[in-house]
């Protein structure tokens, strides 16, 4: 059921390279990688209403950047992402597409900031080993802003992304012949720093 979504996000993301490949100065295309900081949503049990915060942890991220512009710059982004959060002794983990269609502005010298939404595709869930029972949608949208600096083909970015909805995995257990069903709310707000290379 996910492979159309995922070869539409796909096409999507092609045709903006494309399109930033045909650009005037400033065009770049290349390389992104960097850590993730940051947690998901509230965890619920039925046996109980009090939601349980989530500890935050350290991911990753890979992919690719168009850039073009120059002083007022487009940068669209096709991003795989890996984060966790820890809710007491379990550890939650979420695998997803981004793609963060970012406007960004010169400020400085090779000071810029920038932001914009990021359309998120969620590939896989996990939860201590146990298999999502359903999840509300895969395909979801975040905001994206942050501030980087840019050397040659070198640049630095420290961004915030926040999902706009909460959605909800479920998840479902057997606690002493008891079927226990279990909701996070897979919604990330983290902090991610990236390196980039212009190829």
């Amino acid at each position: 059921m996910r492979t159309p979504k995922t070869i539409a996000l796909l096409a999507l993301s092609l045709a903006l390279f494309s399109f930033a490949g045909h650009s005037q100065n400033g065009t770049a295309f290349g390389l992104r990688a960097g850590l993730n900081y940051g947690a998901n949503g509230d965890y619920f049990e039925s046996i109980g209403s009090n939601a349980q915060n989530p500890e935050r942890n350290i991911g990753y991220h890979v992919g690719l950047f168009g850039k073009f512009g120059n002083s007022i710059f487009f940068k669209p982004e096709l991003v795989y992402t890996a984060t966790k959060s820890d809710y007491d002794s379990d550890e939650f983990s979420v695998k997803k597409l981004d793609l963060p269609l970012l406007v960004g502005l010169k400020v400085l010298g090779p000071l810029n900031v920038f932001g914009g939404p990021s359309v998120q595709y969620i590939l896989d869930i996990d939860f201590e080993g146990l298999s999502a029972r359903n999840i509300e949608n895969d395909l979801t949208l975040g905001l994206n802003f942050g501030i980087g600096v840019s050397f040659n083909k070198f640049g630095v970015d420290l961004r915030y992304e926040r999902g706009f909805n909460s959605n909800e995995a479920t998840f479902i257990t057997n606690n002493f012949g008891t079927n226990v069903s279990s909701r996070i709310d897979t919604r990330p707000e983290q902090l991610i720093l990236s390196l980039s290379l212009a190829l």
